[in-house]
């Protein structure tokens, strides 16, 4: 296999691990059903590439996707814990990832309490993770660490153990709504804490790097992390996503070597 066969064979990985996501100030229940009726038939329309892993929407529309959506091995995906400050009663937060799951969500993407951590009370922020989890009952919890607020790679670090202890399934770099969001950087510290956890509890625990993956390049960068630091038992859509909205259509791009605009 040469060069462009494999990076070939590693995007079309790439685009069965991506989280097909709108968060739109505008999302419609209209644009939500459209999108996934998409997702319906994109094996009609590209029998030979990979369905994305997950439909990632507001959680209003949870019940809307999980009603619509047809397509196998996909799952329905909300970001929950007023989100993308996640700046409210634990309560409420705790009740809205609890409505989510109620409405069909298997995934939950909260954000790290950045209120607390930034502000050095970790306990509180590890019980908060704790009770959500808690109250989601078999849906898969991600925690986003919102890394271009933290910025230095040794919090970083400290906060992806403490998601991680607290009971993630997944960590994750960013909202996507601020500035800086995924970076190489970020991803690296993170993926070294997923790592170390590993091998001291022997629980695998999922990387999702979000915000601003756009270019098959940046899919390629994110993709050779994960695979250096925790090897080929991660490249696959139960331990790595990409959180995306336009990442899907340019990788179909390159694929078929002209412009696709399916999603």
């Amino acid at each position: 296999m040469n060069q462009t066969e494999k990076t070939g064979e590693i995007l079309k990985a790439c685009l069965g691990m991506i989280d097909l996501t709108t968060l739109n100030t505008t999302d419609t229940l209209s644009k939500v059903e459209t999108l996934t009726e998409k997702v319906n038939q994109f094996k009609n329309s590209f029998p030979d590439y990979p369905n994305v892993a997950a439909i990632c929407v507001y959680p209003n529309f949870a019940s809307a996707v999980k009603g619509k959506l047809k397509a196998a091995d996909v799952n329905v995906a909300v970001v929950g814990g007023v989100f993308p400050n996640s700046q409210s009663f634990t309560e409420i937060k705790v009740a809205e990832c609890k409505m989510a799951a109620l409405a069909g969500a298997d995934e939950i993407d909260i954000v790290l309490s950045l209120n607390y951590f930034l502000g050095g009370d970790y306990e509180k922020a590890a019980d908060e993770i704790v009770k959500i989890k808690e109250a989601i009952g078999e849906a898969h919890l991600k925690v986003i660490l919102e890394t271009g607020a933290i910025k230095d790679a040794g919090k970083i670090y400290d906060a992806s153990m403490l998601a991680m202890r607290a009971g993630a399934h997944f960590i994750k770099t960013s909202t996507g709504k601020l500035e800086p969001a995924a970076t190489p950087e970020a991803a690296t510290a993170m993926c070294t804490a997923i790592k170390d956890f590993y091998q001291s509890t022997g629980k695998r625990i999922g990387f999702k790097p979000a915000g601003g993956i756009v270019t098959t390049n940046d899919a390629l960068q994110y993709y050779s992390i994960v695979e250096k630091i925790l090897g080929e038992e991660w490249l696959n859509s139960k331990l790595f996503r990409i959180g995306a909205s336009r990442l899907a259509n340019n990788i179909l791009s390159e694929l078929e070597s002209k412009e696709i605009s399916y999603f």
